[in-house]
């Protein structure tokens, strides 16, 4: 019997410790085909802090979600074993060691058989992530939203922050630059030369005036094409413009609408996906009514159903 949201015709969405759409919380992932895990951490910021409170606010903002995806025509928990495996516990005064915690809990879900859903926590996060899932099931092809390429090289001489990890990823042998696609990509750059890297590597970008001008049919039919093989998906929310999105540490103006999220992730359905994560979810600037962390909620949610094969 798989697991299953509690009811909420029992028990009222407010009610009970806050777990993801209420699913049961374990840390026994025996039989469990998808783990929900936080990553509490956002040392790897360079702006505004505050996304090591996402996992909390997306999980309680997540309560609302009914259990049926019309769209997708799917009911994710009758075919898919799915619980709440907590948070990794990493540490906040050294990205190193985080990235050590991150990589080993991942590495646990994925031996178990699980494939990880990550709420994050800043976006430096996925890189740990990619190495466990690459460790187990080869180079991987990857689909990112999100406004910012992230393929910087350092950062205070560092090379490690929420805006190097892709770079960090093909120089590791993660992720087959001919298998990336950033989608949503926007705002001002440093130069012409920020975009050398996507040149030698073979790295696609949609930008958002592609999005906007050919459309999200379009969009999804590239990303289907570019993306094949064991492949990730990362979603910055940063990638949503903060007229929908505000609680975010990098917020850029004229980005995805809710809606035209939503529909991106529902276009990964048939992927070979290993995994994903939504990340820079930042609580503190939220807007009214939570409104950042109900979108994450959701695309966590789409994504779960786009998992169904």
């Amino acid at each position: 019997m798989n697991n299953q949201p509690r009811p909420s015709f029992k028990s009222p969405r407010f009610a009970q410790p806050a777990t993801f759409m209420r699913l049961p919380h374990t840390d026994d992932l025996a039989g469990v085909d998808v783990a929900i895990v936080g990553v509490p951490y956002d040392g790897g910021t360079s702006y505004r802090p505050g996304a090591r409170l996402g996992p909390r606010e997306v999980r309680h903002q997540s309560s609302l979600i009914r259990t049926y995806n019309s769209f997708q025509k799917v009911a994710p928990f009758d075919r898919l074993n799915v619980a709440d495996a907590g948070d990794v516990d990493p540490p906040p005064v050294s990205i190193e060691k985080a990235y050590d915690a991150i990589d080993a809990r991942i590495g646990q879900i994925a031996d178990a058989g699980a494939r990880p859903i990550v709420v994050g926590g800043d976006h430096s996060i996925t890189l740990p992530v990619l190495r466990a899932l690459a460790r187990r099931h080869g180079q991987l092809g990857l689909v990112q939203f999100d406004a910012h390429i992230d393929t910087w090289d350092e950062y205070f001489g560092g090379k490690y922050f929420h805006g190097t990890m892709f770079r960090r990823a093909i120089e590791e042998g993660l992720v087959d630059g001919r298998r990336f696609v950033q989608v949503g990509i926007r705002g001002p750059m440093y130069g012409e030369d920020d975009f050398d890297f996507h040149r030698e590597h073979g790295i696609t970008v949609v930008d958002i005036d592609q999005v906007k001008d050919r459309g999200v049919a379009w969009t999804i039919d590239e990303i289907r094409r570019i993306v094949t093989g064991p492949a990730y998906m990362t979603f910055d929310i940063d990638g949503v413009d903060p007229a929908f999105a505000p609680g975010t540490g990098t917020p850029e103006v004229g980005g995805l609408t809710s809606h035209e999220a939503i529909r991106l992730v529902r276009g990964l359905r048939g992927l070979s996906l290993v995994g994903g994560d939504i990340v820079e979810v930042a609580p503190l600037f939220d807007g009214p009514g939570q409104i950042t962390a109900v979108l994450a909620a959701n695309v966590m949610f789409e994504f779960l159903c786009a998992l169904v094969r």
